[in-house]
């Protein structure tokens, strides 16, 4: 496959460790066996900007010269980019169906492992100016904003909307749970659809409204090394983290269910 790299809006970070002492090119002392260190492309859901970008901290003080660069985007936006050549090394999306959506393509090398589970929740702007009490005729005359279909997020609350018996009028359908959040928090909408783990992140810029039935709603995060990666041992050193004892505590202080 001619790979090449398509237009996209997610945001790009990029963490960096220059290799610091001893002998060895990695910075490692010459004869010891050090960890793979190298250049690290991971493409993940959206939901996860904040918490992987703490996760790199840790890979790249394990990794001396390790540097991570991240794509954040809905997840049904970063699979359709590496069936098209983009180059990944790592794709970790909020639901197994679009998971599976990429292993039917053909562009991961192995099993997807679940690493988390999210749920969603009901934000409205700091004061609830609108008066929004749920998904409930409160939501009448608000502008309420949700995730389109396509993305994990989108297929929750249409699922968390079939639970509760509502018909939901949204004024607009994001391709991102973070674009929800950011309509939310600038005042453009009068609620919105996020995971729970989105409002944790905003902070005192929203308010929580508790929805029936939505912890029976949750989203499962598979994770997995991509056939294109440049450095397998690499990509499969930021899974390990991932689903490790400190990649799972640092998930959890972010609001991630376990698996």
């Amino acid at each position: 496959m001619t790979r090449r790299l398509g237009a996209t809006a997610a945001a790009v970070l990029t963490l960096a460790l220059a290799a610091c002492g001893g002998d060895g090119a990695d910075g490692a002392p010459a004869g010891t066996d050090a960890p793979p260190s190298g250049e690290l492309t991971v493409f993940a859901a959206a939901s996860l900007h904040v918490v992987f970008a703490d996760l790199a901290e840790l890979f790249t003080e394990e990794h001396a010269g390790a540097e991570v660069t991240f794509s954040f985007a809905g997840s049904a936006d970063l699979v359709a980019q590496l069936d098209a050549g983009a180059p990944a090394d790592v794709l970790a999306t909020a639901d197994e169906t679009t998971m599976a959506h990429a292993a039917a393509a053909g562009t991961l090398a192995g099993e997807p492992r679940v690493f988390a589970e999210n749920g969603l929740t009901l934000v409205v702007p700091s004061g609830n100016p609108a008066g929004v009490t749920g998904l409930d005729g409160s939501l009448a005359g608000a502008a309420l904003v949700v995730c389109a279909p396509q993305v994990p997020c989108g297929a929750a609350t249409a699922a968390l909307a079939e639970r509760a018996d509502v018909t939901l009028s949204p004024v607009s359908e994001e391709g991102s749970v973070t674009d929800v959040l950011g309509k939310v928090t600038s005042g453009q909408a009068d609620a919105g659809l996020v995971y729970r783990t989105d409002a944790v992140t905003a902070g005192d810029a929203v308010e929580v409204v508790p929805v029936d039935g939505a912890d029976a709603v949750v989203n499962r995060y598979p994770i997995a090394v991509t056939v294109e990666a440049t450095d397998p041992a690499l990509a499969e050193a930021w899974v390990e983290l991932v689903l490790g004892a400190e990649g799972q505590r640092v998930l959890r202080t972010a609001g991630f269910g376990s698996p």
